[in-house]
């Protein structure tokens, strides 16, 4: 077995109402979740702004305008949202504050452009009411095409560090490899390697690597594009010609070039 490494290692490299129904406003879409706020005092009438984006159609950038207005009588004091890629990761890196632009109407907007990758998003909207709780309203989702043909990402210089070791107690092996897409960094996914062992075998798991700046996962530099990982052996492992097979993955699914690094455990 191979198992995560837990400590630093020396050589490195480089997230009171039931709702009603909402209304549907054109063509824009309505929204698949409504949450019972019941225990606080404001009820959601209705929201608008959620709409499938394509870039291909509309050559420029485009401005998500969300507006959300609250039953007369609803006391809010705070309203919010955020936006997800569909691996649940956040998009807006804080939350964006909704202002009242009327009485108890809350708007606020978020721009989409081509660095943000193809694909499904979701938007949380949230309030803050008289119990002073922020609480989840609603969840929308739409589709966004940046109108530039996906392509797959690109991995290159693997590294692992030893590539040769005797194992009489545990040892501590670097992993990195450095990944691109051409539809922009935010466009990568996932970056892995699957281990296979010196009898072939393998139980297919990803080990995924990081590019987050954090020693304890053996990376030095966030976003430079070098995904890194330290793992660890012990005396229990085969002995052999291990074969780690590392690949990249962006967010439509479309996988990477497959690059092949040997690792001699004696």
């Amino acid at each position: 077995m191979i198992l995560l490494a837990s400590k630093y290692y020396s050589v490195m490299r480089k997230s009171y109402f039931l709702l009603i129904p909402l209304l549907i406003w054109g063509c824009e879409k309505t929204y698949e979740n409504l949450i019972d706020t019941s225990t606080d005092n404001f009820q959601v009438n209705s929201l608008s702004g959620i709409k499938d984006i394509n870039l291909l159609e509309n050559p420029e950038d485009s401005i998500l305008t969300f507006t959300m207005t609250f039953s007369s009588g609803s006391f809010v004091s705070d309203a919010y949202f955020d936006i997800y890629f569909s691996d649940n990761s956040k998009v807006n890196s804080s939350p964006v504050e909704m202002q009242e632009i009327s009485d108890n109407t809350y708007s606020a907007q978020y721009f989409l452009g081509r660095a943000n990758p193809i694909g499904n998003y979701s938007v949380r909207f949230s309030a803050i009411g008289i119990e002073g709780t922020a609480k989840q309203v609603a969840l929308g989702s739409f589709q966004f095409n940046n109108g530039q043909e996906n392509l797959p990402p690109e991995i290159s210089n693997t590294v692992i560090d030893p590539d040769t070791a005797v194992v009489n107690d545990t040892t501590i092996i670097f992993t990195s490899v450095e990944a691109m897409d051409p539809n922009g960094a935010s466009d990568i996914l996932e970056v892995y390697f699957i281990v296979y062992r010196p009898d072939g075998t393998t139980n297919n798991s990803k080990v995924l690597l990081f590019d987050d700046g954090k020693p304890e996962n053996g990376d030095v530099l966030a976003g430079d594009g070098i995904y890194s990982r330290l793992i660890q052996v012990n005396q229990n492992n085969q002995k052999g010609t291990y074969r780690f097979e590392f690949r990249a993955k962006d967010r439509l699914g479309d996988l990477s070039n497959i690059l092949n690094h040997f690792v001699l455990i004696q």
